[in-house]
């Protein structure tokens, strides 16, 4: 159960943090702003929420499939990415998000959701 836990929190992190750096790197290289009308505290706390959600589905799946996954954790990796980076370009389409912040999030998924595959799988397959 420890390594359980210790897995989502690294996953949460690795997904919390990333965005923000790319995100920020965007906001400084190209002006992105940020969308909506929440205050910041709102916002980080929504995401913060989100993530988690992410984070605990990320890795108990992982765990329950472990003995075909463990070999395969960047073929797990990519059909997270695959999923979310349909989200972004379909939240691209939409008329609250910009097609810069859609940018944003695929390169955000393109980093972390191998890191945390792969943070996952050395947690939770060591013996």
């Amino acid at each position: 159960m420890r390594k359980i836990i210790l897995s989502i929190i690294l996953t949460l992190v690795i997904i919390y943090t990333v965005p923000f750096v790319i995100y920020s790197i965007l906001a400084v290289t190209v002006g992105l702003k940020p969308t909506g009308d929440a205050s910041p505290s709102q916002f980080l706390i929504r995401v913060l929420v989100s993530k988690t959600g992410t984070a605990i589905a990320f890795v108990l799946i992982f765990y329950f499939a472990r003995d075909c996954l463990s070999a395969r954790w960047l073929l797990y990796a990519f059909l997270w990415w695959l999923m979310f980076a349909i989200g972004e370009v379909g939240l691209a389409i939409g008329p609250n998000d910009s097609r810069m912040e859609a940018v944003g999030g695929v390169i955000s998924e393109t980093i972390y959701f191998p890191l945390a595959a792969l943070v996952t799988n050395r947690v939770l397959i060591v013996k």
